[in-house]
């Protein structure tokens, strides 16, 4: 694995292992020096690459070297392999890395009180040289190990082990030079300023730092290609002003007069120093002074007139615009995307950094949803008295009016200014208790009605705070007659009063966010600043050695110089604007006959020779400020707004939470299936899938688990990907998914104690099987009804018509019957004519009485097989 120590390079040197014949043989001898129980037990490759380090020389040494394989078969060749493997296991080590961390640290801390009063301290002066001493040492072995345990491969090949390497011999031959008593001379005076650079062996111990300077590092050559247009394009320019300095007309007047004819530092006599001026120009410090310059310029060595090449404003306006507008804002846009990149790339793992840009949103958005989990919602009390404040408390009227009383406050407290009337105070004095009691009032019922789950909210804590500290503040300011209190102390309890004021965040859902992004951009911030802090360090200790001694003048005064680390720091801080910069340079740029270029003076008023003197060095001050102003003010200060927005934020995650609480009073993580479309429907936006939403939630494919529930993690893995719809699947994501879940195990245990039982699109499908079949089943039923309907109507008509044939054959064989007995009574009636007539009338009147009678039946008959029929016809039309 890799390591944060001296010995970078060691991770992967561990992993590279060599291959040569002699291995097994090594294997044995790590078995037998660290693990006598495992003798009989091979020795496995992971346990090999844990124990044996990297070669110590080139493959192409020890293939030309026999005698370096041969050595590793001796006794005092395994004896340096187990040597080796400890060397190895310090190097490794958090404790050696820390101790070296401690030291580094320290010795630039030394480097920071060796300022121009040291003199003045013989014995601290004495500390801090044998302080030195023992610095390097230890830094000499630190170096030593490293190469013992990690190889001179791996050492050498390591950026960052090559600079502590470099550091180490600046220091060694600093101290060295010092203790030879030859550390005056100027090689020597240039290394002990090279120990500036020594805080830059801290950048490979912090991870964060280290991704900040390996991305800008990597951004150098698109840097380089900008830095390149706009030299070539402001070269342009230099050599368009340029005057030619060797032609020297006659000055006698200010020579006769005992003048003193200087040029201006900052000019235009050849392409070098026009680049500084067209510089000085381009960050716009003073510019002003530049122009007119070059306006005012008339010939070389004569009298410079107002104004008397005025069309030169259009060459500064066209400069301004192409030079500084667009070569400047080109230069830090190059920087800005560069850096994200490059950073995102040495931040993240291998697998990050094949994502794509949606990609590495959503699973930067995956890392941050464990960081919250549902809590339990506040109960309400069952005691009139506490639910009458409970629901106060949770009333949005209440909290309406109390906003309105916090801007009132912030009004009442801009109010107050110099030598206000004793009236205005009085006024003022009394809305501040007013304004102290109502917020005390607040925190008093939401402490009644709330109880401990007050203290839960973090909004409410930081109330509670607010509200005390201002009292505190409010008494200590009445009592201060009485008591002996610092006012100051006083002051810096009424700011506190202020921090009311922040309470609006709670409500303004936009400031709240602003809020949150600064707060998640802090780790970042800091990354950065440290980093800011590491170059300011390193630039005070190069300014103290190369500029101490420079002599007071312009803008140099007893405040800004480079006298100690404190005024050091503080210009450097200073200069991080860009604020003046060019005054400063000028200060460093003193000459004769305004200096004394042999002798420098001590703050005891003796002076000591150097070499030097009290004058300036252009050819260090104008690189280093140059320099300075281009590393930190166009490049790292840049990379704080070097940052991308991400489309859900902690607000969101706390909004989600919020409304969970809601469905989930007892933070069992878990709501049931019925609830999800309502929960989601509730949301605010990003997150909120509006009603209708059933379609949603099926493509979602959220996992339900037993009892027919649903956890919080699945419901909100699912809307962050809505959010971030155009994330898609691949096998890299795949795998730093996985790594998640392994991280949400953890982090949710009830969510992976549960069984997944069914998905929001497997409910679905099942719901769809179900009413298919439903359908189907009620359609059989129907057709099934149908069929039996027919033929119950089918077997009706056949008994039917078997019941009017019946009838029907009745009639007919009545009718048989009735017309055979009138056939036959006709017959006898007509053989008893031949008898007699004595029957007479009554007789022929009973045989017209018996044919009526029996046509009068026929009839009815008839009638009814009619009807009959008729009900058959209306029956095979219903049919």
């Amino acid at each position: 694995a890799h390591s944060n120590s001296g010995g970078h390079g060691s991770g992967d040197a561990l992993k590279n292992l060599s291959n040569n014949a002699n291995r097994s043989s090594i294997a044995s001898v790590m078995r037998e020096y660290f693990d006598d129980s495992d003798a009989e037990t091979p020795l496995s490759s992971e346990s090999e690459a844990l124990r044996i380090p990297e070669d110590c020389f080139p493959k192409f040494m020890s293939n030309r070297m026999p005698c370096l394989n041969a050595f590793d078969n001796t006794k005092y060749g395994k004896q340096w392999m187990v040597l080796r493997s400890k060397a190895n296991k310090i190097v490794n080590h958090k404790i050696f890395e820390i101790f070296i961390t401690v030291i580094i640290i320290a010795s630039s801390v030394e480097l920071a009180f060796e300022d121009i009063y040291l003199f003045e301290k013989p014995q601290f002066e004495y500390f801090l040289r044998m302080a030195n001493i023992v610095f390097t040492v230890l830094f000499i072995l630190e170096m030593l190990i490293q190469w013992i345990g990690v190889g001179f491969v791996a050492y050498f090949t390591n950026l960052w082990t090559i600079l502590d390497f470099w550091i180490v011999l600046v220091t060694f031959f600093s101290v060295l030079g010092d203790f030879f008593s030859f550390g005056h001379l100027t090689g020597f005076r240039s290394l002990r300023t090279l120990r500036s650079l020594r805080p830059l062996r801290a950048i490979s111990r912090w991870q964060g730092m280290r991704i900040v300077v390996n991305a800008l590092m990597n951004a150098i050559p698109a840097i380089g290609n900008v830095f390149l247009v706009c030299m070539v394009f402001w070269l342009i320019f230099s050599i368009m002003v340029m005057f030619d300095s060797h032609i020297v007309p006659n000055r006698s007047a200010c020579v006769t007069k005992n003048g003193l004819w200087l040029n201006p530092n900052v000019n235009f006599d050849n392409a070098a120093i026009g680049f500084l001026a067209l510089f000085q120009v381009a960050t716009f410090e003073g510019w002003m002074e530049v122009i007119d310059s070059a306006v005012d310029a008339t010939e070389v060595d004569m009298q410079p007139k107002y104004e008397a090449s005025i069309y030169s404003y259009m060459y500064f306006v066209v400069f301004i615009i192409f030079g500084s507008f667009f070569s400047m804002n080109l230069f830090i846009g190059v920087i800005i995307d560069n850096f994200n990149v490059l950073k995102k790339k040495y931040e993240g793992s291998y697998l990050d950094a094949f994502l794509t840009q949606s990609q590495r949103s959503y699973y930067n958005t995956l890392k941050k949803l464990g960081k919250k989990k549902p809590q339990k919602s506040i109960k309400r009390p069952q005691n009139k008295f506490l639910l009458f404040f409970y629901n106060l408390s949770m009333s949005s009227h209440f909290e309406m009016g109390i906003m309105v009383f916090i801007f009132l406050n912030m009004v009442a407290l801009a109010v107050h200014h110099y030598k206000e009337p004793q009236s205005v105070s009085d006024v003022l004095f009394m809305m501040d208790i007013i304004f102290t009691f109502i917020f005390g009032l607040e925190v008093a019922v939401k402490l009644i009605g709330l109880q401990l789950y007050y203290f839960r909210v973090t909004w409410n804590i930081f109330d509670f705070s607010i509200v005390v500290l201002s009292t505190v503040g409010k008494m200590l300011s009445n009592i201060a007659n009485f008591f002996t209190v610092k006012p100051t102390f006083i002051r810096i309890l009424h700011i506190f009063r202020m921090g009311s004021v922040l309470r609006l965040f709670k409500g303004a859902k936009g400031i709240r966010k602003l809020l949150f992004a600064l707060i998640i951009s802090l780790p970042a911030i800091c990354n950065i600043g440290a980093l800011l802090f590491l170059i300011m360090f390193m630039y005070s200790i190069l300014g103290m050695s190369s500029f101490g001694t420079v002599k007071l003048n312009g803008v140099l005064n007893e405040i800004v110089n480079f006298q100690t680390f404190g005024n050091s720091f503080t210009l450097m801080l200073r200069l991080a604007t860009s604020a003046g910069w060019n005054d400063v340079l000028e200060g460093l740029l003193i000459k004769e006959p305004f200096c004394n270029p042999n002798y420098y003076t001590l703050p005891n008023g003796i002076s000591k020779e150097s070499s030097n003197g009290d004058c300036g060095v252009s050819y260090l001050a104008i690189p280093f400020m140059v320099s300075y102003i281009i590393i930190v003010w166009l490049i790292v200060i840049n990379m704080y707004i070097a940052q991308e927005e991400v489309g859900i934020t902690e607000d969101d995650f706390d909004m989600f939470y919020t409304v969970w609480e809601k469905y989930d009073p007892f933070a069992t993580q878990f709501i049931k299936y019925d609830q999800l479309a309502d929960f989601v429907g509730d949301l605010e936006p990003p997150l909120l899938i509006p009603k209708p939403n059933e379609i949603a939630l099926v493509t979602f494919n959220i996992p339900i688990m037993e009892g027919d529930k649903i956890h919080c993690l699945d419901i909100l893995v699912a809307l962050v990907r809505n959010v971030l719809s155009d994330v898609q699947e691949s096998d890299e994501l795949t795998t730093l998914k996985e790594e998640m879940e392994e991280k949400f195990a953890h982090l949710f245990p009830k969510r992976y104690n549960v069984t997944v039982k069914s998905s929001t699109m497997q409910r679905k499908k099942e719901d769809v099987a179900a009413r298919t079949l439903q359908r189907s089943w009620r359609s059989f039923k129907a057709q099934r009804a149908m069929r039996n309907i027919t033929a119950l109507a089918v077997q009706q008509r056949i008994r039917r018509m078997s019941n009017i044939c019946i009838r029907s054959r009745t009639v007919i064989m009545d009718n048989l019957s009735n017309r055979i007995n009138q056939a036959l009574a006709h017959y006898f009636r007509m053989q008893r004519e031949g008898y007699g007539l004595f029957l007479g009338e009554s007789q022929n009147a009973d045989v017209r009485n018996e044919e009526s009678v029996n046509q009068i039946t026929s009839s009815g008959k008839i009638s009814q097989m009619s009807q009959q029929n008729s009900e058959v016809v209306m029956i095979d039309s219903l049919l």
